[in-house]
């Protein structure tokens, strides 16, 4: 497997990822009803309108050899926004890859630490990022998906120079 910078080309790709690992991870996290409306055609379109005008390397790929674009991760502005990876793809090293290259890329931009948010709920990703070296900081947001509250909490880890990781 291997990270490269996402292009236009890639935007159905990474909306199916984007779609089917909510939809897979969050079943128990978010209402069913707001997971099953998630459209893949849809965010397509704005993947896509989102890679033609987004900064260049602000979106990275994971890219499997057989299976094509299996994960992605969004970073920006000292925030890791989204990393994703398609469950059958889940636990074999991509996800590390991922941080690698969303932490390498804050630090190329002059950040000196990174923020990102998390579900409460979403104890896999919680303990990946606490592997990682991510601390929750004390904020907290509500977010309402379908209606319903969610709480998310904000995760910070400082940014050395150097290999990410």
């Amino acid at each position: 497997m291997r990270v490269r910078p996402a292009t236009p080309e890639d935007a159905a790709a990474i909306a199916t990822v984007h779609v089917r690992t909510w939809q897979a991870t969050y079943q128990k996290q978010i209402p069913r009803g707001y997971l099953q409306q998630l459209d893949i055609a849809t965010r397509r379109d704005e993947w896509q309108e989102r890679l033609r005008s987004g900064p260049p390397d602000t979106v990275q790929v994971l890219e499997d050899e057989a299976a094509g674009v299996v994960g992605f991760v969004t970073a920006a502005a000292g925030e890791v926004q989204a990393i994703y990876i398609l469950p059958a793809h889940q636990g074999t090293g991509g996800g590390r890859r991922l941080m690698a290259a969303a932490l390498d890329r804050l630090r190329a931009a002059g950040d000196t630490e990174a923020t990102l948010w998390v579900l409460a709920t979403n104890d896999r990703a919680r303990r990946f990022y606490e592997a990682a070296g991510w601390h929750p900081d004390g904020t907290t947001s509500i977010e309402e998906y379908g209606g319903v509250p969610v709480e998310e909490l904000r995760y910070r880890r400082p940014l050395r120079s150097g290999p990410a990781g």
